[in-house]
């Protein structure tokens, strides 16, 4: 009977270093996915066409949702009616199209790759 109590409190100690270990990798990767948030911001301002600067500087990283142990971030623009028209080009009114500027996908990979690298640090060094 004594060894049931003595396994009963090891599993307690180990459970309870488990929930540890979670929180603070759950910390670490929320950390990692604001920081990739702020990154596709960053290089999207930097790369976005510039006729008068108020569409690159139009971009925000906006928290829609935060749990104990997620996080979901979105990069937006203000000026969303461009985005699409702006990535892709489009037809103009006389025929013909315009020239697409690809600036938000580039964007979106460097953060994945960012992310991705980031969390894989955070694991490796244990929380």
């Amino acid at each position: 009977m004594s060894q049931t109590i003595k396994i009963d409190q090891l599993a307690d100690t180990v459970m309870k270093g488990m929930e540890e270990y979670a929180k603070l990798a759950a910390d670490d990767l929320k950390k990692d996915v604001k920081k990739a948030g702020d990154t596709v911001k960053k290089q999207i301002e930097s790369t976005a066409p510039k006729k008068t600067g108020k569409y690159s500087k139009s971009w925000a990283v906006k928290k829609t949702r935060e749990t104990s142990d997620s996080i979901q971030v979105v990069v937006h623009s203000k000026r969303y009616q461009l985005t699409h028209l702006l990535e892709f080009g489009h037809a103009k009114r006389g025929g013909g199209r315009t020239r697409a500027f690809p600036h938000i996908a580039p964007a979106e990979q460097a953060g994945i790759e960012q992310l991705t690298r980031d969390i894989e640090r955070d694991l490796q060094k244990g929380g």
